[in-house]
């Protein structure tokens, strides 16, 4: 009997044996019942005979080897996409999750060629396409859990970030309580600055990880634009960075009509980021520089700094998440305090605004990020 259609008649029993191995699987295993321990097996199972039933060409039969998707039966690929997510949601690891996949393809090869009575040519294309339906499943299982389990992760981030912010607020608060008090002496006011410091950077950093969080699960930066001076929300930034960098100098200067329609809150978030980052590799004594330039239609935002310019081939990855280190080897006077998505964040800001952003880094000229935003959507 061809082994597509021994697995047509069988499928129950193979079924059964997926079940008793699946039940040894714990601790997931302890609290399921017969039905989500077979879970997809009889359709996995059903929907890999019918493949095999597909005629498939030379081509298509190397393709397939390679991983490549080449005539995928649908419902093989949602059935056992379907086990993966589901596996996850009852516990199952991943080691867990293939092991089944292993002993599924074990038990009905162990099944078939005990009722054969002599072997044929056709049986070993049958196997053949058998382990290639069955690696198809479990590509498609693991990719569905690999899935589930870093949407999980985000989630998990997001809500860890979001509780973060009361406490955040309450330690800002009562520094600033403190800081009003008449009795306080030079030492204790010195404590309480670099409580309230601190407790702004991590501010920033939760802020910078719940957006990142926000793109991971398929949102949209969203931006509500509203008319405001950008050259005053650029002298409010310098402002809160002076503050938490009393040592730095920066410059800062603006030529041209500097009012438009914006985010006003993400357009803080962009400003925090480019000086922050201009404050953590810039060369001593931290001076940078900030130009504004309005046209009639846009503005042109500058951020320069003096310093170890940024290596080459980390040029075209500082704006993605988790980079951190642009040039940290040089030795840096800031010790760093971001999760490397400052500038990810303002990439996400620029593009929701519909603008642009460039850098340029080279020895004696230093680095400058250059941000061109409309002044109307």
């Amino acid at each position: 009997m061809r082994l597509s259609d021994f697995i047509v008649q069988h499928v129950d029993r193979i079924v059964d044996e997926w079940e008793k191995f699946a039940a040894t699987l714990t601790p997931a295993a302890d609290s399921m019942n017969s039905v989500e321990l077979r879970d997809h097996a009889k359709a996995i199972l059903l929907a890999a005979a019918r493949d095999m039933n597909t005629a498939q060409t030379k081509s298509e039969q190397i393709a397939k080897s390679q991983g490549e998707e080449v005539g995928k039966t649908p419902t093989l690929d949602e059935a056992a996409a379907s086990h993966g997510e589901l596996r996850h949601t009852v516990g199952f690891d991943l080691v867990q999750m293939t092991s089944e996949f292993r002993h599924l393809r074990a038990t009905v090869i162990r099944f078939w060629v005990e009722s054969l009575t002599s072997p044929e040519i056709a049986y070993f294309t049958d196997m053949i396409r058998f382990n290639e339906a069955i690696d198809e499943a479990l590509a498609e299982s693991t990719a569905a859990y690999a899935e589930r389990v870093t949407r999980s992760r985000d989630i998990f981030l997001a809500i860890l970030g979001h509780d973060l912010r009361a406490p955040l607020q309450a330690i800002g608060m009562s520094s600033e309580i403190l800081m009003r008090k008449t009795t306080i002496n030079d030492a204790d006011m010195a404590y309480i600055k670099a409580i309230k410091s601190s407790g702004r950077h991590m501010a920033t950093m939760v802020g910078d990880l719940l957006e990142f969080v926000r793109s991971r699960l398929g949102s949209s930066l969203p931006v509500e634009r509203k008319p405001m001076e950008m050259t005053m929300a650029c002298r409010e930034a310098i402002d809160a960075a002076i503050a938490g960098h009393p040592d730095c100098d920066p410059t800062f200067t603006t030529r041209g009509e500097t009012q438009g329609e914006w985010d006003r809150a993400r357009i803080d978030q962009l400003l925090q980021n480019l000086i922050g980052n201009a404050l953590q590799h810039g060369a001593s004594p931290h001076k940078i520089s900030v130009t504004l330039t309005g046209s009639e239609h846009h503005i042109s935002l500058s951020v320069h700094n003096e310093g170890e310019p940024i290596a080459q081939e980390a040029i075209g990855s500082i704006f993605d998440p988790m980079v951190r280190a642009l040039n940290e080897e040089a030795g840096t006077h800031n010790p760093s305090t971001s999760l490397g998505l400052g500038l990810f964040i303002v990439k996400e800001v620029v593009n929701a605004h519909g603008g642009s952003i460039t850098v340029t880094s080279n020895v004696g000229d230093g680095t400058t990020f250059t941000v061109v935003l409309p002044k109307r959507g």
